[in-house]
């Protein structure tokens, strides 16, 4: 009898099994390959959905969806991967910004993006460096409805023509024009300061250190635009300002307050980091001394230079937004 002839059942199952291996193999070959070209766009993706929501949670399991998603498509119905790809993110961050709004209104104190911290000889991906993650961009975008943020953001900041947005949002064309409109109109009247050369920064952040540790309030203030804010971000679980605190002088008070509570130990205890690509300072938790009782939560401090002053202070203590250190 012939191998795999219909009186030789034995033979006909090993075909199929090396028929059926053959299949799995190709298979799996085929994942493979789309996951290498999905991967090829992860950072762009990462940095959409961080832009949209800033959340890196909420960014990270959006791309994650966006890969579910593209592998029940399958690759042969996306002809544009990167667009289609950014497309879905933003669908998703759109739930997530709708939900987040019911809660962010019971947030305790301001409510500030989550940090990108980095150390500053480590090299700065493509999310870090783009313009629009920094701190003061995205805390405008925090002042936008969730449609209008996903209009204006998609559109302006990754050219998703309006059409594919109307489909993200369910609105006509027109519509998401005029919520992208709306958006940038809010994002230009808040004129949130461009990003400082780094050397400026440096320059500014070390000279406030220097002035805040002798005391010196005329020197802390000089150095603080006139508008400086001051926004504390504790969740109510670690203590920081509970509103914003507004004007230079008001700002330098508070900052020189809190070193006498705490101890101006914590100025040299306190790293310089990039935050959000801008530099910042990492100061570590403490529990305090005999002349310095109240322990202090580790937090994330950022800063944005306008005309070569400090025009704004973002203190993030909430331990949910500190997790990646």
């Amino acid at each position: 009898m012939e191998p795999g002839s219909a009186s030789d059942p034995h033979g006909v199952e090993l075909m199929d099994t090396a028929a059926a291996g053959g299949r799995m193999s190709a298979v799996s070959t085929g994942v493979d390959a789309l996951a290498a070209e999905f991967q090829q766009h992860r950072s762009h993706l990462l940095g959409v959905g961080y832009r949209l929501t800033g959340s890196w949670a909420d960014a990270e399991d959006a791309v994650q969806e966006s890969w579910l998603r593209l592998q029940r498509t399958g690759r042969e119905e996306v002809h544009d991967l990167r667009g289609w790809l950014t497309v879905v993110v933003g669908r998703l961050c759109l739930d997530r910004l709708r939900s987040a709004a019911a809660r962010r209104e019971r947030y305790v104190g301001p409510w500030l993006p989550e940090p990108l911290v980095t150390s500053l000889d480590e090299p700065a991906d493509d999310v870090v460096r783009d313009e629009g993650v920094r701190m003061a961009a995205l805390v405008v975008l925090e002042r936008l409805t969730p449609d209008q943020r996903i209009a204006f953001v998609l559109h302006d900041a990754f050219g998703v023509p309006f059409d594919e947005i109307a489909a993200v949002l369910g609105c006509s064309v027109s519509a998401a024009r005029q919520h992208a409109s709306r958006g940038r109109r809010s994002v230009a009247d808040a004129d949130p300061p461009p990003r400082a050369a780094l050397s400026e920064q440096r320059r500014v952040l070390e000279a406030l250190t220097t002035a805040l540790a002798a005391a010196d309030l005329d020197a802390v203030v000089a150095l603080l635009h006139p508008d400086a804010v001051l926004l504390g971000d504790g969740g109510g679980k670690e203590r920081t300002a509970r509103r914003p605190v507004a004007g230079a002088e008001k700002v330098a008070r508070f900052l020189l307050g809190l070193l006498e509570r705490y101890g101006a130990d914590q100025l040299t205890a306190a790293g310089p980091v990039l935050v959000n690509g801008d530099l910042g300072l990492l100061i570590p938790a403490s529990p305090g001394d005999a002349d310095h009782p109240t322990p202090i939560a580790r937090r994330v401090s950022g800063f944005a230079v306008r005309d070569g002053r400090i025009s704004t202070i973002y203190d993030i203590v909430n331990p949910d937004k500190l997790t990646r250190l």
